[in-house]
């Protein structure tokens, strides 16, 4: 069964704690993890690109010249997509680009994320964030002793106006619950802090 140091904010030892196999010792499916993360990505796409049609482009709809006579090519309307400032044949159009993931394939690659992390030795967990002031400059200081290596994310549960403040402005920290945890999360951060108690949850939920 793996056990990780639990760590004060001082990254001092003050305990360990033991994880599921099923949850941090699965194997890591490299082809599922990236499923998960084309998922995500997708998700947060906008999709709100958008090219005018014939019907959109501003010009009139009268006939440029006779069809006859003239020497010239036979045109229809000045808004045609041959001419400068028509419309766009097959443009872009407004979408969602998000699709469903089923279930057993999400939680399947968040356990092989996390066991990724922890086999890289990317993850620690905290006793407990109990910070005095909701300063960013004294939490960049305790994460400052925490990681090494940036950007960090922060997965807690509870209730922390200071964390949640203190943290914001770090561009390179994310704080998150662990119920919106996504791999992409988890592999797109060096450093992954989980707090005690959260972390003991995720371990049992995730091996149900």
């Amino acid at each position: 069964m793996p056990t990780v140091d639990v760590i004060d904010l001082e990254n001092k030892k003050v305990g360990s704690v033991e994880l599921s196999d099923q949850v941090f010792a699965a194997k890591v499916n490299e082809a599922l993890l990236y499923q998960a993360v084309h998922h995500y990505q997708a998700s947060q796409r906008a999709g709100t690109h958008k090219t005018k049609g014939k019907a959109e482009v501003s010009g009139s709809g009268r006939k440029p010249w006779k069809q006859k006579g003239t020497g010239r090519a036979r045109a229809g309307s000045i808004r045609s997509p041959l001419w400068r400032s028509g419309g766009i044949v097959h443009g872009p159009q407004p979408r969602d680009y998000s699709y469903h993931l089923p279930k057993k394939m999400l939680m399947g690659a968040l356990r092989g994320a996390l066991s990724a992390r922890f086999q890289e030795g990317a993850l620690k967990v905290v006793k407990e964030f109990t910070l005095e002031t909701h300063r960013t400059k004294d939490f960049s200081e305790v994460i400052g002793r925490l990681a090494s290596d940036s950007p960090v994310l922060i997965v807690d549960n509870s209730e922390n106006a200071n964390l949640a403040l203190s943290s914001r402005n770090l561009p390179n920290v994310t704080l998150l619950e662990s119920r919106d945890v996504h791999p992409y999360h988890l592999l797109g951060h060096k450093t992954v802090i989980f707090t005690e108690s959260t972390i003991k949850h995720c371990s049992e939920v995730l091996a149900s």
